[in-house]
């Protein structure tokens, strides 16, 4: 396989495996001026071989629709790319560590940015300390995000940064936060800003992600970055992206080029920072979190949104948070109408807290709930971070995802980057082998999630597909033996008999290898080939 930069006009990949709803058993597919033209078998792929300009034989490799991984904060994912990731450290020592020699290796950076840090996983429990930072870093200025982004740890020097900054010790939330992070990034060039979206971007595709949706906001990043972003993705070959812009100011997000004032509006934070709104008190905090808007807010961005026929969302992840937004959209749809509410596939971010009333009323008003299964992966289980805050049996409830498919709720499935790495198939795997087993879904249904269910999240049902007329937008893999998986064996069974004209995907049984991307095409055109394919 090679790359060009200008699309032949027509392709024919055959003798691989095409996973297509038009021909669960199709080995050959061919794409004509940005589209899939056909998908079929092998031998009625010799009628077309004379007539095409490129034919790619796949040796048996797998493709699919490209994955469009529903939000992501591409400029903070780049940096972390590029700069100091604690994502992986064991203990805060080891954090400190890092931190002291990232400090020594960037004399140069105004302002040092790091991310990823999790008390939860370390032993004792505790974040560094100023002073620990200050030492470390030689008292230069210094931001570092806990793995949630909802709050973070910085130096003395950075807070001299900031008007009117608090002094008290330990991680800043809230406003506090949104203040030091708008301070540290502000340092960040437009060159180095370009390079970290680079990065993201090409990062992305090589995981085969077709689509990203940049959920950005003047309390994430800023509007150059979000428009910056925009131009980029325009000008350069990689994934598309699809950007959301977090304010209640629906006239400015028009202006931004957003494809809806929506993403990352904050109803509430975050359970690792305890700052997600719930209902009860935390289990290891006396207090229920942060509410940032209530309901009569959401309700008045709801009409305005449909009014100006854009799209809303939020972010909500508390139960207190989840039922706000279902309680405004509701009133909001008694205002303008529930069929015109619908019709707007208004989005709820990270909907982790639901209750069954939650959830029926999703399906009900038309909400998206775009979710991220790699939560579940990282902090569920009865020794996770969630059952640390929750207790076990609110922690058991956390992502039903089996329940809103159950209600007909539309799922698009996302990374949240750089709170979990982009990771596609990983995603896919976190949804099927669901800590709690009643809210696994099959690796059928995670993987339409993560492929037709973000086209559907932007008012799109024609792609994410491979069939006549979509969008070629695809990805081809090096894999195993395709299977059927579902939570049911019963269904299992059935779905692999070949009456049941199921098409299989690769065995995400926890344990075996995840499929290796051989090569990301967008709209027709070639994005990224894996270096010696």
């Amino acid at each position: 396989m090679s790359e060009s930069s200008t699309p032949p006009q027509t392709v024919l990949l055959r003798r691989g495996e095409v996973h297509s709803p038009a021909d669960p058993f199709a080995t050959a597919m061919v794409v004509e001026r940005g589209q899939v033209a056909w998908v079929g078998s092998e031998g009625a792929a010799d009628a077309f071989a004379d007539g095409v300009d490129e034919v790619v034989d796949l040796d048996g490799a797998l493709v699919t629709p490209a994955f469009t991984d529903a939000h992501v904060h591409t400029t903070a994912t780049g940096l972390a790319l590029t700069g100091l990731d604690l994502s992986g450290t064991p203990s805060l020592e080891a954090a400190l560590t890092l931190v002291r020699d990232f400090a020594a290796a960037r004399p140069d950076d105004r302002v040092l940015l790091g991310h990823g840090w999790d008390t939860a996983r370390w032993p004792g429990g505790r974040p560094p300390t100023r002073a620990e930072l200050d030492e470390a870093t030689g008292h230069r200025p210094l931001y570092l995000s806990r793995i949630d982004v909802h709050s973070a740890v910085v130096t003395t020097a950075l807070l001299d940064l900031v008007p009117d900054a608090p002094r008290e010790d330990g991680p800043l939330t809230a406003d506090a936060h949104h203040a030091v992070r708008a301070a540290a990034f502000a340092a960040v060039t437009p060159g180095q800003r370009a390079d970290a979206q680079r990065a993201a971007l090409a990062h992305a595709v090589s995981l085969g992600i077709g689509t990203i949706h940049e959920c950005a906001g003047p309390e994430i990043s800023s509007e150059d970055d979000f428009t910056g972003l925009l131009r980029l993705a325009t000008e350069e070959p990689g994934p598309r992206v699809v950007g959301y812009w977090a304010e209640e100011d629906v006239a400015k997000a028009r202006e931004l080029g957003a494809a809806g004032a929506a993403g990352d509006l904050f109803v509430d934070g975050s359970l690792g920072s305890h700052t997600a709104c719930l209902h009860q008190p935390y289990a290891d905090a006396g207090h229920t979190g942060r509410a940032y808007l209530d309901t009569a807010a959401v309700a008045a961005h709801i009409v305005a949104c449909t009014e100006a026929g854009l799209q809303a969302g939020f972010h909500a992840i508390g139960d207190a948070a989840v039922d706000s937004v279902v309680a405004g959209v509701r009133a909001a749809a008694e205002k303008v109408g529930l069929a015109r509410v619908r019709a707007a596939r208004h989005r709820v971010e990270h909907a982790e807290m639901l209750t069954p009333e939650a959830v029926a009323a999703f399906a009900e008003l038309g909400l998206t709930a775009s979710v991220q299964p790699a939560f579940d992966a990282l902090w569920g289980g009865e020794d996770g971070m969630y059952a640390q805050r929750l207790g076990i049996e609110r922690a058991r409830a956390l992502n039903p995802y089996a329940a809103l498919l159950r209600a007909g709720v539309p799922l698009a499935f996302g990374s949240d980057s750089p709170v979990t790495p982009l990771d596609p198939w990983g995603t896919v795997r976190a949804a099927a082998f669901h800590r709690t087993p009643e809210h696994r879904v099959s690796v059928r249904a995670a993987f339409t999630a993560h492929t037709r269910g973000g086209w559907r999240a932007v008012g799109r049902d024609d792609a994410g597909v491979l069939a006549p007329g979509a969008p070629a937008d695809y990805a081809v893999w090096r894999t195993g033996e395709l299977v059927v998986q579902a939570p049911d064996d019963r269904v299992a069974r059935w779905s692999t008999d070949p009456r049941s004209g199921t098409p299989g995907l690769p065995d995400l049984t926890p344990g075996h290898d995840l499929p290796v991307c051989l090569r990301t095409v967008v709209g027709g055109r070639t994005v990224f080939v894996r270096p010696g394919e």
